[in-house]
Formats: C-alpha cells, sequence, structure tokens
C-alpha cells in the first residue's frame, strides 16, 4: 500500500482508535523473539478510552493475543472494541479460533489493522465475526503493521523470507584486510546491536569461507538474558568441506549445512543437511530460500564475507542491508562490501534508500533497502 493509501484508509477512524491501535502494535512488537514462525500480534479491548484488557502473543503454539487480553479483561469485554495488529484466526492450529473467542466474549466491535493473507485466515475471520453481528474495521496503522511482521509477509506473500544482509566495513568501504581478517572494524556497541538482528532472525546464513576464516558461533548473545528462540544456523557449503569443523556446530542452535546435490554426505556425523540445485557452479540462492521458507523461516540474516553478500545482491535477493560504518580506514587493498557486482556504468548502480540512520556507540548504523524502480 502506498503512503497516501495508507493514510486515506486511516483516514475513519477516530484519534482513541489511533492511539489504541498504536498501543496494540507496540504490545505485538514484544514478541519479535519468541512467536516465530507466527506473526507478531498485539490486542487492546476497550471502552472508549478505558483499556479493560491487552495481551500479546508470547510464543509459537501458546495463547494468541486475544485471549491473553480477553482473559485479563473477563466480563468487561462484553460490548467493548478490540483492537488487533492482525485478522483473528478462523481455524484451529495448535490454539483455537480467536475470531471464535472475540464472539464468545461478546465483543462489539473489531478494529484491525490489516487482513492475514495467511491461506488458512485471509478474510474467514472477519467473516466469521460479521455473521455474529460485530462490527469490523480494516486498515487502521496498515502500513506500520506490515511492517512489524515484514518476514512472516514475505513468507506468506512470495514464498521466501525476508532477507537482510548485515555488514561491518570502514569509511572506505572495506570489510576485511586483504588476509581476511576483520576483527574488529566495528566496535563493542555495535557488536551488541548486532544480537538484536539475531534474534530477530529465523536463520542466520553464512559461506563456508566464512567458517574456515573467522569460525563465527552465529549464535544470539544477550548479555541481560533476554528470551529469545535459538535462530537456525545455515552453513552454505556445496561440498561440505567445513561441516566437521567450527564452533557453528557448537551450542544449543540447531545447524543445517546446505550442499551441492553431489556432494560427498559424511555418515559418521550427527548433522542435517540438505540439498540445493548449483547454478553456474554455485548454490541455487533462490532454492535456497524456497528450502527456507518451507521449514517456516520467516527472516534470514545474511553474515557473510564480500564473495556471498554479493552473491545474494547480484541475485537480487538482499531486501535490506544493515551496515555498521566504523571511523576507520583499511586501504585500497583490503576486500570490499561486496564482490561480484558486474556495473560497468552509471546507469547500471544499485540504488539503496536510508530507512533509518543512528549512531550506535562510535560507528554509524545504515539500514538501507532497494530504491523502488
Amino acid at each position: 500500500m502506498t503512503a497516501s493509501g495508507a493514510a486515506s484508509a486511516s483516514a475513519g477512524f477516530s484519534t482513541i482508535d489511533h492511539v489504541l491501535m498504536t498501543r496494540a502494535l507496540r504490545l505485538a512488537a514484544r514478541g519479535r523473539y519468541t512467536t516465530r514462525p507466527n506473526p507478531m500480534v498485539g490486542c487492546v479491548l476497550a471502552h472508549g478510552e478505558q483499556v479493560v484488557g491487552e495481551g500479546w502473543h508470547i510464543r509459537a503454539g501458546g495463547p494468541h493475543a486475544e485471549v491473553h487480553a480477553l482473559r485479563a479483561a473477563g466480563g468487561a469485554a462484553r460490548g467493548a472494541t478490540a483492537y488487533v495488529t492482525l485478522e483473528p484466526c478462523a481455524h484451529t492450529g495448535r490454539t483455537g479460533p480467536c475470531a471464535n473467542a472475540l464472539v464468545e466474549a461478546g465483543v462489539a466491535r473489531v478494529v484491525a489493522a490489516m487482513r492475514d493473507p495467511f491461506p488458512q485466515v485471509d478474510g474467514a475471520g472477519f467473516d466469521r465475526l460479521r455473521a455474529a453481528g460485530i462490527a469490523v474495521e480494516s486498515g487502521l496503522l496498515q502500513a506500520q503493521a506490515r511492517e512489524l511482521n515484514v518476514g512472516f509477509l514475505s513468507r506468506v506473500e512470495r514464498g521466501r523470507p525476508w532477507v537482510r544482509v548485515k555488514l561491518a566495513a570502514s569509511l572506505d568501504g572495506r570489510t576485511a584486510l586483504a588476509s581476511g581478517e576483520s576483527k574488529w572494524i566495528s566496535g563493542a556497541a555495535s557488536r551488541g546491536d548486532v544480537q538484536h538482528w539475531r534474534a530477530c532472525a529465523g536463520a542466520i546464513v553464512t559461506g563456508s569461507g566464512t567458517v574456515l576464516a573467522d569460525d563465527p558461533a552465529l549464535t544470539v548473545r544477550f548479555e541481560d538474558g533476554t528470551d529469545c528462540v535459538p535462530p537456525l544456523r545455515v552453513v552454505l557449503d556445496a561440498g561440505l568441506a567445513t561441516i566437521g569443523r567450527g564452533r557453528v556446530r557448537e551450542g544449543d542452535a540447531p545447524t543445517l549445512y546446505v550442499h551441492a546435490p553431489d556432494a560427498g554426505r559424511p555418515r559418521d556425523l550427527d548433522a542435517e543437511m540438505m540439498s540445493a540445485p548449483v547454478h553456474n557452479g554455485r548454490l541455487d540462492l533462490h532454492e535456497v530460500l524456497k528450502l527456507l521458507a518451507a521449514r517456516q523461516v520467516n527472516e534470514v540474516l545474511v553474515e557473510s564475507g564480500a564473495t556471498l553478500a554479493g552473491a545474494f545482491l547480484a541475485a537480487g535477493l538482499v531486501d535490506e542491508l544493515v551496515l555498521y560504518l566504523a571511523p576507520v580506514l583499511l586501504g585500497a587493498q583490503a576486500r570490499p562490501l561486496f564482490d561480484g557486482l558486474d556495473i560497468t556504468t552509471m546507469a547500471q548502480k544499485l540504488q539503496l534508500q536510508a530507512i533509518d540512520t543512528r549512531q550506535v556507540g562510535n560507528d554509524l548504523r545504515l539500514r538501507l533497502r532497494p530504491a523502488a524502480p
């Protein structure tokens, strides 16, 4: 939806509607590290300005946001307006239908930020509510709701996860010395900030070269003990050269090796492996993302060197770039941000749009997305 379309969709709602939906969106975001593969959802129940119950979806398999809010409200839910960031579900999965729960509680009105495109919902929740005589309105703060669940929506609507590439670079755009040494370009604050993006991801993807050069663990390390579901660690290793080595095999987080169909699979190692087609001598990244979508991965964080990062970018698969720009210089012999971009004219340049810029410690963090054609 365009900015003007989003504005018009919200135009018929009151100030109180906007305030309470904003509150619901903030509640939903509390489940950012724990709800996957489910979407983040928040719910606020109110009579006018008076909030009588609220909740958010905390963990996949547990009660949904509406159920938490209804339990908090008790009998006060009758006649209330329910502000929900996503259309209430109408099917039975690991939990019962939230649309039914709202009907049984006797709410009078449901305001949803957006329709749920998941095939088992996709309007059926709204239909069930309306059939029970409940007033249903949708589209309030829809752009914000879509941004909150950008990974879930990518998987459902495009059939692949949202791909976020994380890189740290010097002011002259270098990510490692010619020798491969890269620890550390960015500061401690930036390395701490990276834990947030790891915790948001359903999978952290790296290449065999990075495993050999840097021996990363690719785990989430929150110093304050923040709860999160450990992301899947994915090593793209066509020949399975790294399968028996590295910290990427250690800890509680699961690890998946994606290899070429003709790779020799070792039988004496307890490791999960999956093959993907090879195109022009490299693993087909489009197919890799399809495999991860089939595993219900919503967001992918690519943490790799210039070769794999460049391959994702050249394939048109980068949805967002998180770049930590450090106030250091590494010189012309150091390695670039991206390898393999065949750009020979200014007309071929890849245009990016900055969506967020902020200082993190002594570094500058840029969030960039490909500009619309």
